[in-house]
């Protein structure tokens, strides 16, 4: 994974047919996908609960881009080194989910993982002045995480305006999880984010057998984004 900011878009696949991931994942894909975007819930620490590391070791034939693994859990350590041998590019994990988040981004590299950091939206930005050098990608949500098509909360905006200009010149992705939509993605660009995750807004439209809306949305979404981008040049 070579490191750029050009906007990347990464489908959710918590949104995607789920009697038929490798079809969808590799549809996505074929439609312009940068990442693919796996969304780990365990009941606990969000409502609601999906992929086990079985099940993204089933994942991972099917992914030619980056696999994107994002960890709604709580403990987070005891299952780092099972994603990341179910072949994990990246393992983000949440602020929030324990009480030793520097260990946990350590084990997270460890285990031969780029390590992302996910923030609620409830969350400041001012511990992660201190882990900073630590990551490789921010996750900022921009809906409370759990379910997907919630109404994306624009106080984060200014929240990755501040990460940006905290982030400097380090390699350091700023990702968007929550309520992307071509409206919403220029809104986050401009703000300083380079990955745009995103499940309804990619998936609605579309099947396996008729992937052609997929790859409508996904340029939509990207075309917003880089728009608002080629204004402020």
């Amino acid at each position: 994974m070579s490191f750029d900011r050009t906007i990347k878009i990464a489908p959710s696949i918590l949104s995607a047919d789920f009697a038929n991931f490798g079809a969808e994942i590799q549809a996505i894909e074929a439609q312009g996908a940068d990442w693919v975007h796996v969304d780990v819930m365990d009941g606990h620490f969000v409502p609601n609960l999906t992929f086990g590391p079985p099940a993204v070791k089933a994942f991972r034939p099917h992914v030619k881009t980056v696999m994107d693994v994002h960890l709604m859990i709580a403990p987070v350590d005891p299952y780092i080194d099972a994603y990341a041998e179910a072949g994990a590019d990246i393992l983000t994990a949440h602020l929030e989910a324990g009480p030793h988040i520097h260990r946990t981004l350590q084990a997270i590299r460890g285990a031969g993982c780029k390590a992302g950091l996910a923030l609620n939206p409830g969350t400041g930005i001012e511990d992660v002045e201190y882990l900073i050098d630590m990551v490789d990608l921010i996750c900022v949500m921009t809906v409370n995480p759990g379910f997907g098509g919630q109404k994306f909360i624009h106080s984060q905006i200014d929240k990755v305006k501040r990460l940006r200009a905290m982030i400097g010149d380090r390699p350091v992705h700023i990702e968007i999880d929550g309520g992307i939509t071509p409206e919403t993605a220029p809104l986050m660009a401009a703000a300083g984010a380079d990955v745009l995750v995103a499940g309804s807004a990619v998936f609605k439209g579309g099947s396996v057998s008729d992937p052609a809306p997929y790859g409508a949305n996904i340029r939509a979404i990207r075309a917003a984004a880089e728009g608002v981008l080629g204004t402020m040049a």
